[in-house]
This record gives structure tokens, C-alpha cells and sequence, in this order.
């Protein structure tokens, strides 16, 4: 299987999911020997500014499809690993907020990086985006943080690794493995293994949050890795998430 074809191509262009909400789909980021698919989500705010949650690769292509949403003024960075792609967009949109989740600004690669981090997150959305968005911080142990969203419009959740669904046929021999010995393999999905540990040691809070995520009743999910779910997410996320609702 080429390179050329796994994931969710075409890659990097602005693919429409509702009335104000769109995914970017990119080449698979290659981790420890596997190559995971890769998923930015693009929201344009009442405001008209637009909002990219988990930049993926910068392009001058994908740059100019976007302003054709409107001005990007919001970049975040949703999770302790999703960061590593906003140092270019931000020499590109230097007028851009940067926002991450709490406890990113203390790691060491993040530091030495050319990095601005404007604001930590936390579970009440700030101003920009009070109106169009609903927020919180999913916590668990060992540092571990995820902020999750929802588009209220389009009744659209936003998540980046507390599920994965890795389908085989888009993924390379070792990601097969590597979903199964993770129990995020297609078509149900789940919290990878590892993740899973660091919540446990937390398992109230992340209990908690999951039943909120659960509560948002969201017709649609997306997240960072794999096949996203399009229809009947509130049933099917309920069910990625079975193992971390029983803890509470």
C-alpha cells in the first residue's frame, strides 16, 4: 500500500461536514513506527472568524481555501501532542490567538520551541467563541488533558484522541497491529489502551466528563485518527466510551 493512499485523501483541502463546520484531512504522521491518519477541524464563528482545532500540515493551498471561509484568528491546540503543526500556522497568521490545553506550556519540547501560547483553556469557553461553541478539559492522570468541544448548530462533537477508530483498509500493516493491540480498531473505536490508564487514575473526573460528552447528544463526532462518525454519534460514542461510563 503507497503512502500515497492511506488515510482520507484528498489531503489537505477543506471538506464540508455541516453549516459552519469543516474537516482537513492530512498525509498520516508517522509515530513510533506507525502512520496514523490525521484530522483538523475547521469552524467559522458567528463572528465570521474561523477557528482550526489541531492544525494539521500549513499549505499556501490549504491557507487560501480557508480564507475563502474568512479570516483565521483561532489556533488550538486540543491535547498535550497536538501542537506540533501551529508553529508554522502561526508564522502565517500572526494576528491569530493561540490557545492550548492546560499543562502543554510546561512541556520541554514546547519550550524550546518557537511556540507562542497565548491562553490555557479550561471548561467555559472564552468569549470569541461563547456563542458557537460549548467546551471542557477531559483530565486524567499523569498530566494527561484533552479539551473537548461542541458546535451547537450542527450538533457536532470535537474530540482529538479520547477515540480513535482505525479502519484496516486505510492504515498500514504496523497501524493494524497497532489498533488491535489498542482496541481502537474499526468500525466501533475506543480510547486507545495507553490513554486509558492515565483516566483510570482519575476515574471520577473522567467519568464525569465522559457523561457530559454523552449528554451533549451529539448526531456527529470527529476526532484526530481515524473513520469519524458521521451519523448516530451520541449512540456511538456511547459506545467507544462504555469502558470509562462504568467507572464513575
Amino acid at each position: 500500500m503507497s503512502s500515497e493512499t492511506l488515510g482520507y485523501p484528498p489531503f489537505d483541502t477543506v471538506k464540508p461536514v455541516a453549516e459552519g463546520i469543516w474537516i482537513v484531512d492530512a498525509k498520516p504522521i508517522h509515530v513510533m513506527g506507525i502512520a496514523l491518519p490525521v484530522r483538523m477541524t475547521v469552524v467559522r464563528l458567528s463572528s465570521g472568524d474561523v477557528w482550526l482545532c489541531s492544525p494539521t500540515r500549513f499549505s499556501p493551498e490549504l491557507s487560501a481555501r480557508l480564507a475563502e471561509i474568512g479570516p483565521v484568528r483561532h489556533l488550538v491546540a486540543p491535547s498535550l501532542g497536538h501542537w506540533t503543526f501551529m508553529e508554522e500556522w502561526q508564522k502565517h497568521y500572526p494576528e491569530a490567538t493561540t490557545w492550548a490545553v492546560p499543562k502543554l506550556r510546561d512541556r520541554r519540547q514546547v519550550k524550546a520551541s518557537a511556540l507562542r501560547l497565548d491562553h490555557d483553556l479550561g471548561d467555559t469557553p472564552p468569549e470569541a467563541w461563547a456563542g458557537d461553541l460549548r467546551q471542557m478539559i477531559v483530565r486524567g492522570g499523569g498530566g494527561f488533558r484533552e479539551a473537548a468541544f461542541y458546535h451547537a448548530a450542527s450538533r457536532t462533537a470535537v474530540l482529538t484522541d479520547l477515540v480513535s477508530n482505525l479502519e484496516p483498509e486505510r492504515v498500514t500493516k504496523a497501524t493494524r497491529a497497532y489498533a488491535r493491540l489498542t482496541g481502537t480498531r474499526a468500525p466501533n473505536g475506543s480510547t486507545p489502551n495507553y490513554l486509558r490508564v492515565a483516566l483510570r487514575l482519575r476515574k471520577r473526573d473522567a467519568a464525569e466528563a465522559g457523561a457530559r460528552l454523552i449528554d451533549w447528544a451529539p448526531e456527529r463526532v470527529i476526532f484526530a485518527h481515524g473513520r469519524w462518525f458521521e451519523d448516530d454519534g451520541t449512540r456511538r460514542l456511547k459506545q467507544a466510551l462504555g469502558w470509562l461510563l462504568d467507572q464513575g
